[in-house]
């Protein structure tokens, strides 16, 4: 599956959700979202407090949480997640570790 088939399916739930509306409860605004974000991988880091391995279904619906903010801060930053990953593989590459 590719980016822009996820993020058009989170743009949709979201849309769906009414969170885009201006009188949303939820705003979906860039601040919001990195709040979120950080929110959903701190859950993702409760499951492995007490040890190295953590329940493969509930981990995977954490990392979920964590794709869909990084992917609708980036649609709504106009941000080409695909092309800032490659970007930035390629100034790592090039990095002394």
């Amino acid at each position: 599956m590719d980016l822009k088939t996820l993020t058009d399916a989170m743009h949709a739930f979201v849309e769906n959700k009414g969170w885009y509306a201006p009188d949303s409860p939820h705003p979906q605004t860039p601040k919001n979202l990195a709040i979120s974000l950080v929110i959903e991988a701190a859950e993702v880091l409760e499951h492995f407090q007490w040890g190295e391995t953590a329940d493969k279904t509930e981990l995977a619906g954490e990392l979920a949480d964590v794709l869909l903010y990084l992917l609708q801060i980036a649609s709504l930053s106009g941000i080409d997640l695909g092309q800032a990953v490659m970007d930035k593989l390629k100034i790592n590459d090039g990095r002394e570790w």
